[in-house]
């Protein structure tokens, strides 16, 4: 189908919060865009943004694409043929974009694009591409977007059949008086936003989490404090920590861990904290029976890809993010 039959295809625009129907056609469209490309199409930062009820004009914008009935896909009663969603700060924004995969190329990304453009323009945005599939480059450089940074996807997977032996506490951070233990909810909220809002202050996502944030991740089915690690001195301030996080496995696929959040205080860099943690929660995820584990990290973040690679990490696949040539 050529792009002419598509660009009159309607496309519904609702600034803040989607409505139930909306945001369950939504994540009837992730899940099959995800199951198809093996990458989340949209961020975790972003189906929280979708799911609160609060988000407003100024924090969110979605537009969806629907083919019309004479194209619809027999195999869904869904007529969604993809979507982009903007979560705004200010006057920036990120922009992420889905379609489903039995309309891709049609031109429904264009479609959304141009009509994104009508709507608010296209200036102080940045778009991510899960995957960096050859189609979104080519979608990036259509509207004069380039890549400006890139977040890999390493994975870690253990085939020694032994069970692994948690490593003891080096004796200097003991004498130090460091302890490790695990979160405990509603006791760490605020100490942890403050340790982890220190540790990513430059963090363009990471350390911008709020409490609101926090506790929507915490209201999630994969969520489990045993797997929430913590440094903390003898006065039990945070100096780092280590968020675990476990995949539950899709199509037959096997569970997969992550190492989801690894930070350590400015304070308390450089006395081998981040290491520790890392290989803590690490070891928590083999000790659950789970045999590949996962992580996202900045490429040009050298000190941490080398970290990982020496754990036993190799890249797996990659995310872009594009935003616009400058004049």
């Amino acid at each position: 189908m050529s792009r002419a039959k598509t660009e009159n295809w309607p496309v519904v625009v609702t600034p803040g919060a989607p409505d139930p129907e909306l945001l369950r056609d939504l994540s009837a469209l992730v899940d099959a865009a995800g199951a198809a490309d093996g990458n989340p199409p949209l961020s975790e930062q972003t189906l929280v943004n979708l799911r609160n009820p609060d988000a407003d004009e100024d924090t969110l914008l979605t537009l969806a694409a629907y083919a019309p009935e004479e194209h619809s896909d027999p195999s869904t009663a869904q007529a969604l043929a993809g979507a982009a969603v903007v979560v705004l700060h200010g006057g920036e924004g990120v922009l992420e974009l889905v379609v489903r995969p039995t309309y891709r190329n049609q031109g429904v990304g264009e479609l959304l694009v141009d009509r994104l453009r009508d709507v608010r323009g296209l200036a102080g945005l940045k778009a991510w591409s899960h995957g960096n599939h050859e189609a979104a480059a080519d979608l990036a450089a259509t509207y004069g977007f380039h890549a400006v940074r890139e977040l890999w996807r390493m994975r870690l997977v253990r085939r020694n059949p032994e069970p692994p032996v948690t490593s003891p506490l080096p004796a200097r951070l003991m004498d130090d008086g460091v302890t490790l233990r695990t979160f405990v909810p509603h006791q760490d909220e605020g100490p942890w936003l403050a340790a982890n809002a220190a540790a990513f202050a430059h963090h363009p996502e990471q350390g911008a989490m709020t409490l609101a944030d926090l506790r929507a991740r915490m209201a999630e089915p994969w969520f489990d404090p045993a797997g929430f690690f913590l440094a903390v001195d003898a006065s039990d301030t945070i100096l780092g920590f280590h968020w675990t996080k476990v995949h539950p496995g899709v199509g037959g696929a096997a569970p997969m861990g992550e190492v989801y959040v690894v930070g350590v205080t400015p304070a308390a860099q450089g006395r081998g904290l981040g290491r520790l943690l890392t290989v803590r929660g690490i070891e928590h995820l083999h000790k659950a029976g789970l045999a590949s584990i996962m992580l996202y990290v900045d490429a040009d973040n050298t000190a941490a890809v080398a970290l990982y690679h020496k754990l036993g990490f190799t890249r797996w696949d990659a995310d872009v993010m594009y935003a616009p040539i400058a004049p």
